[in-house]
């Protein structure tokens, strides 16, 4: 029990994490805890359209685990492309320390859903990537472009990082945002670069 409670009481620092996207009506960063919370519902709500059945428990469960190395490592924007090998092998290391605090099975248990969900090879990553692709494509549709247009991202950067796995794992998810990502490009919500 002791190590359980060490555990999630390491968690809580999940919640100190700051992401480039704002909750909507905000002037504050979301968090990463936040962020986890928001897509396992988002694809708990979307598991009607995923290409293929899913078991969705193992979905949520990839969900809420997928970012806790960013305790450790801090969380980077999905559209910075260089360095990504060295911040995923600091992610890995961190995850290994932090659900080293609790024992097996739960230890191995975590640390393999948060493999799988690395790898994307089996449905449920595929559709746990699109949900954590699209939901601060969302928050950006409903703020005006808001961190697309303070961190400079462009509307095709945009669509290259993010469509691939979207229409992966969801492509009637993909098939709305893609509709509604070139309506905004014509607004002028996205950034130069």
């Amino acid at each position: 029990m002791e190590r359980i409670v060490g555990f999630i009481l390491e968690l809580d620092k999940l919640k100190g994490v700051t992401r480039k996207t704002r909750p909507l009506g905000l002037s504050r960063q979301e968090n990463s805890a936040e962020h986890s919370w928001q897509i396992a519902l988002l694809a708990a709500s979307l598991e009607p359209y995923a290409p293929s059945p899913v078991n969705i428990h193992r979905v949520v469960e990839m969900l809420l685990v997928h970012d806790i190395g960013e305790i450790d490592t801090g969380d980077t924007i999905v559209y910075a492309e260089e360095g990504a090998s060295e911040r995923k092998a600091a992610e890995a290391k961190a995850v290994e320390r932090i659900f080293g605090l609790l024992p097996e099975p739960q230890r191995g248990t975590f640390l393999s859903l948060w493999r799988e969900f690395e790898e994307g090879k089996t449905a449920e990553a595929r559709f746990a990537h699109a949900a954590d692709r699209a939901m601060p494509v969302l928050l950006n549709l409903a703020n005006g472009g808001q961190s697309w247009v303070e961190n400079g991202i462009a509307h095709e950067r945009v669509v290259r990082r993010i469509g691939p796995p979207i229409k992966e794992g969801c492509p009637a998810l993909w098939d709305y945002l893609e509709r509604r990502l070139e309506d905004e490009r014509r607004k002028g919500w996205f950034g130069q670069s």
